[in-house]
């Protein structure tokens, strides 16, 4: 079974770059959805995640927050859980 992630973001957020390299760390591909400058889109992810700060990110369409919120699931062994790893 193949993991869905999506993580809204924009470029040069720095907590959008961590996890980034997080997520490629675990060999996971994910669908990075862009907002900065696109109000749609950024209203989009303040609807499903009810926060208005970048990266949100979705495992499996569950949101699972921002950057310090996967990587607390890292050291907590719960990341690759939910990664399917």
């Amino acid at each position: 079974m193949s993991v869905e992630v999506i993580m809204y973001s924009t470029r040069f957020c720095p907590y959008c770059m961590r996890a980034r390299r997080l997520l490629k760390s675990k060999g996971i591909d994910y669908e990075e959805i862009r907002v900065g400058g696109n109000d749609e889109l950024w209203e989009e992810m303040e609807n499903r995640s009810g926060r208005n700060t970048v990266p949100q990110i979705f495992i499996n369409n569950e949101s699972v927050g921002g950057y310090d919120d996967i990587a607390l699931l890292n050291q907590q062994g719960e990341l690759d859980k939910k990664l399917e790893l």
